[in-house]
């Protein structure tokens, strides 16, 4: 139930002592009880630190002094494990690369020829085309098959499986590549690199580990390679095996549609689940001043006692395809048009053909989709901060941050909300009452024995007055908001005491 920090380990200065040194200030005394890191803190190459090179230490941002410092503020960890692919430049890749099929990690990647032999026919650039019955099931995350060429050193071309980024230049030297490899969850020396991986994560003082695209593993021919079942499922508790063994606790990291309901099958498996559906749908209840949509989905929370950890922003985008059946298509069209309108960028998914098949989340800072109102921002952490789970903050969204329109023309699409602060950034922010509010409130929500594990919430609405009161034996936190006037009311009170408001 306690409050956690999302950043880059560059995200607040320039390296992860820097983000430290911040938590250290007294104005984030008590605001935070856990850190989640994200993965640049590893070696990598691409996508801000999803194409992981090795699980050790990147020391250009990070080095064992900043992690004691960190265990030293008594902060919980949460490190990301990008299960199911690597950088080209890993080392299993690279011994792949220069021994070809005398390679020890020869199984440790997937061929595509190999994986879709006798199911498809050879494309005159060398690569399978699979069959219709099997490529209509394909899941995609970017235009084409996923699929990256590879010069080996003899000469030869191979395509291997290639779900997320890649890029390719020309130079006069040739051609330079770098791309994220689709892991063989069938190897044995896979499994081996994952236990090896929760070793690390252990030694590093992570208690938490996310599993990033832990949905894209199980890969079968005639199922989508999303979600297989039941191979993910085995795959997952297989994972909890190892996890186990290291005291880790796992965090499984899926975008779905509400409707197709995997969210409770993770929870029924006793893990706690992502609220992808929190930030559209409290941008919905405070754009449209509609609450029937929200309380219906912590009602779901509380009936089926999920453990969830929320959030408003974060490095992936305001998530859209994920309220699909909490929300109908006109209701998230109108809500990705107003955040478009507003400087949002859409991000969709596609087909084997290369053509749009769904929308899949908007690019922009939070505070940005809101039109930069600074009422609606305080609003949607006040609600944040009364929701059932983990209130997880976006350091940029703490900082009031605007798109960075530069960066998302010249890197991409979700650069547009991944800026990075410097010291000075910081000071001056940290001056502004919408910084400063946040601050109160998640040191309230971090602090507050009301919102204890054991407490009950109670929520209800009328005419556009939405409250939500949270009872731990006699102590209680209660906020009225005004979704008309955009302005809330936080109030506490002890057993038997008077209630007090909390100034914001």
């Amino acid at each position: 139930m306690s409050v956690m920090l999302n950043a880059y380990p560059d995200s607040c200065g320039g390296k992860l002592s820097c983000l430290v040194k911040m938590l250290q200030r007294e104005e984030f005394r008590d605001a935070f009880s856990q850190l989640y890191i994200l993965p640049s803190l590893f070696q990598s190459d691409l996508d801000r630190g999803f194409s992981v090179i090795s699980y050790d230490i990147n020391e250009d941002l990070a080095d064992a002094d900043a992690l004691v410092a960190l265990q030293n503020l008594n902060l919980e960890l949460l490190l990301d494990f990008v299960l199911n692919h690597l950088s080209v430049q890993s080392p299993q890749f690279q011994d792949l690369l220069k021994n070809g099929d005398e390679s020890e990690f020869k199984d440790f990647f997937i061929d595509w020829n190999e994986f879709w032999k006798g199911k498809g026919k050879l494309s005159s650039e060398g690569y399978i085309i699979p069959e219709e019955q099997y490529l209509s099931k394909l899941f995609m995350r970017k235009p084409g098959l996923p699929i990256l060429k590879i010069p080996f050193p003899d000469g030869t071309a191979r395509f291997y499986w290639n779900t997320f980024y890649q890029r390719v230049t020309e130079t006069s030297d040739g051609v330079e590549f770098l791309g994220q490899m689709d892991l063989n969850g069938n190897s044995a020396k896979v499994w081996e690199f994952y236990d090896e991986t929760f070793r690390k994560m252990e030694a590093y003082g992570a208690k938490i580990v996310r599993l990033d695209a832990f949905a894209y593993l199980h890969k079968e021919a005639g199922l989508s390679n999303f979600f297989n079942e039941p191979g993910t499922w085995d795959y997952l508790m297989r994972l909890k095996d190892l996890a186990d063994k290291h005291g880790l606790t796992l965090l499984p990291e899926i975008h779905s549609k509400y409707e197709d309901l995997i969210h409770r099958e993770i929870s029924k498996r006793g893990f706690p689940i992502y609220d992808f559906f929190f930030p559209g749908l409290v941008f919905y209840t405070i754009e449209t001043r509609q609450t029937a949509k929200l309380l219906e989905w912590i009602d779901e929370i509380i009936e089926n006692n999920y453990r969830t950890i929320n959030m408003l922003g974060c490095h992936d985008g305001i998530p859209v395809l994920d309220v699909k059946g909490l929300l109908d298509e006109n209701q998230i069209e109108d809500l990705m048009t107003v955040i478009q309108n507003r400087g949002g960028r859409i991000k969709d998914l596609y087909g084997p053909d290369g053509k749009k098949i769904a929308y899949y989340q908007i690019n922009s800072t939070f505070f940005s989709a809101f039109g930069e109102d600074e009422n609606k921002l305080l609003l949607a952490r006040a609600v944040q901060m009364f929701m059932p789970g983990t209130p997880l903050v976006w350091y940029l969204d703490l900082f009031a941050g605007t798109n960075d329109y530069e960066a998302a023309d010249s890197i991409g699409h979700k650069d547009i909300n991944r800026t990075n602060l410097t010291e000075a950034d910081i000071d001056k922010r940290l001056e502004l009452p919408v910084v400063r509010n946040q601050l109160k409130l998640l040191r309230f929500r971090n602090t507050s024995t009301a919102f204890s594990d054991t407490a009950e919430l109670s929520v209800e609405a009328d005419n556009e007055i939405l409250t939500m009161c949270w009872n731990n034996s006699g102590t209680e936190a209660r906020l009225t908001a005004d979704l008309n006037a955009c302005n809330f009311k936080i109030e506490h009170k002890e057993p038997a005491g008077e209630w007090i408001e909390l100034l914001i």
